[in-house]
């Protein structure tokens, strides 16, 4: 296992957003998660990448434990992640805001251009982040942390405002990543046949705590998940 967590809560005051999470992530491969709004899904990402400590529990990253790092030495562990309302230095270009991240990680800063090349931005090295549409910021962000040399790369809601040609377009770079960079994947999503489609395996949370982990295509036969996921988006269209 590339990520583990073991028994990992976060608490805000009152409110108990994670609840005693296990997390096994196996190394090399696409896993998803998803749940309801609230869920905790990116919570457990902050507390994984150093964002928060956990209140509790312990995470274990490529045998390291990380639990009590912060963000920039997690990043320095091998960990790089997105987040759900896009982020970029707005003043700076797109090749720029990679070399941001190349800093940051600090672990190899010689493979920009290789980047760049991955992932079709060159058309765009030189435009100013602010003026860039959605799906190119997503790839300058997606750009940006791999140019962290990450061994494992999260990603968070990175579908959403994209168009279904968008969408699609997304999820085979998200596969390219993971089959020619060899970098571990983990993907929050509310899309969840998109997400069924590209993960190996899945978990799903609900108030916090862990409801399901296993065979994407298993969700849609377990009691719980559909009780408490499956048909809220039942009721949600019928309404």
């Amino acid at each position: 296992m590339i990520l583990e967590t073991h028994g990992v809560s976060k608490n805000f005051g009152m409110l108990i957003a994670l609840d005693s999470v296990d997390l096994q992530v196996k190394e090399g491969e696409i896993f998803g998660i998803a749940g309801p709004n609230g869920a905790g899904k990116s919570t457990l990402f902050n507390v994984i990448a150093g964002l928060y400590p956990p209140t509790s529990g312990k995470i274990v990253f490529d045998g390291h434990n990380i639990t009590r790092l912060n963000s920039h030495q997690v990043c320095r562990k091998g960990i790089a992640r997105t987040f759900q309302i896009p982020t970029t230095f707005q003043t700076l270009t797109v090749y720029q805001n990679i070399k941001v991240g190349a800093t940051f990680g600090a672990r190899r800063g010689d493979h920009i251009d290789d980047i760049i090349e991955f992932l079709n931005l060159a058309e765009h090295v030189n435009a100013l982040a602010t003026n860039l549409d959605l799906y190119t910021t997503k790839m300058v962000m997606l750009a940006a942390a791999l140019a962290t040399d990450c061994m494992l790369l999260m990603l968070d809601e990175p579908l959403a405002g994209l168009s279904i040609i968008e969408i699609n377009d997304f999820l085979k770079v998200v596969r390219k990543i993971n089959a020619e960079s060899n970098i571990t994947v983990i993907i929050i999503e509310h899309l969840l046949d998109m997400l069924v489609d590209i993960s190996e395996r899945m978990m799903i949370l609900h108030n916090g705590g862990v409801i399901y982990t296993g065979e994407p295509d298993k969700i849609s036969q377990d009691r719980k998940v559909i009780e408490v996921y499956l048909g809220e988006k039942e009721r949600t269209h019928g309404t």
